[in-house]
């Protein structure tokens, strides 16, 4: 009996013939994005910043998804407060330039001992021992120092003008003598003779944006109990503060009265 011949089943194959004009494709669509590319202008600090990015995507770092997208603020506030910094920066910048101009002059002058420079919350202070500038109990400056005056005067002549505020401060030896009843009258009278030294020597400065305090002894900066901390305690003290405020929006400057000239007391009596 005939065996019958076995027919082996050939294999299926599929058809890959779909491949060759996929990769044509996927080829043309890299050369378009190439040409693309390159035919724009980089941004190179974009382009770091993107390729840091999906650096960390690949390298298993926290996937875009996970972060929350940005929303853009038709308001721009994101421009003012960078302008509002900005403008605060400047101002801060051109008090640092001052306080520059102060120390040279303490320096030629060989003052270190005498005058001091300090930026603050509320300006940049100029803190002077009244040794130079007056005898004890006398609130007239001593003629040869009046030329510091004449020097500080020209440092202060700001445009735009900034608010000067000068305030004399004694120790608490009691005062009371035939032209000054108090420490605090003391105080105030050294204030203002300073600032007259100021006003009249640079007739660029307008006096309206001067003012004078006394605080007599209620707001010592060293203690009364020794020689040294009564010296440091009696000074005068210039601040010249700021235009702008932190937040970026204009501090007022002026006043309507030439000179203001005010006294001021603690809590403790004498």
């Amino acid at each position: 009996m005939a065996k019958k011949s076995k027919h082996k089943k050939h294999e299926e194959h599929i058809d890959e013939s779909w491949l060759v004009p996929y990769a044509d494709v996927l080829t043309l669509l890299l050369a378009l994005f190439i040409v693309l590319f390159a035919s724009s202008t980089v941004d190179q600090q974009k382009l770091d910043r993107m390729s840091q990015v999906f650096n960390q995507i690949f390298d298993g770092g926290t996937g875009v998804m996970e972060h929350t997208s940005p929303v853009a603020n038709p308001d721009g506030s994101v421009d003012e407060v960078e302008s509002a910094a900005s403008r605060y920066a400047e101002d801060q910048a051109q008090l640092e330039e001052t306080k520059e101009r102060v120390e040279e002059l303490i320096a030629i002058n060989e003052l270190e001992s005498q005058f001091q420079t300090k930026m603050t919350d509320e300006g940049l202070l100029i803190t002077i021992r009244d040794s130079v500038l007056f005898d004890p109990g006398s609130a007239d400056i001593k003629p040869q120092y009046a030329e510091i005056g004449d020097e500080l005067a020209e440092i202060l002549a700001f445009d735009p003008a900034r608010n000067v505020i000068i305030t004399g401060h004694t120790d608490n030896v009691p005062m009371n003598n035939a032209k000054f009843g108090s420490n605090w009258e003391l105080s105030v009278m050294r204030a203002v003779n300073f600032l007259k030294i100021i006003v009249d020597s640079n007739p660029n400065l307008d006096s309206k944006y001067f003012s004078v305090k006394g605080f007599g002894e209620y707001s010592p900066i060293a203690t009364n109990d020794t020689s040294e901390g009564k010296s440091q305690n009696r000074r005068v003290e210039v601040l010249i503060q700021p235009r702008v405020a932190e937040d970026g929006t204009d501090l007022p400057v002026g006043t309507e009265n030439p000179v203001t000239t005010e006294v001021e007391s603690g809590t403790n009596n004498k």
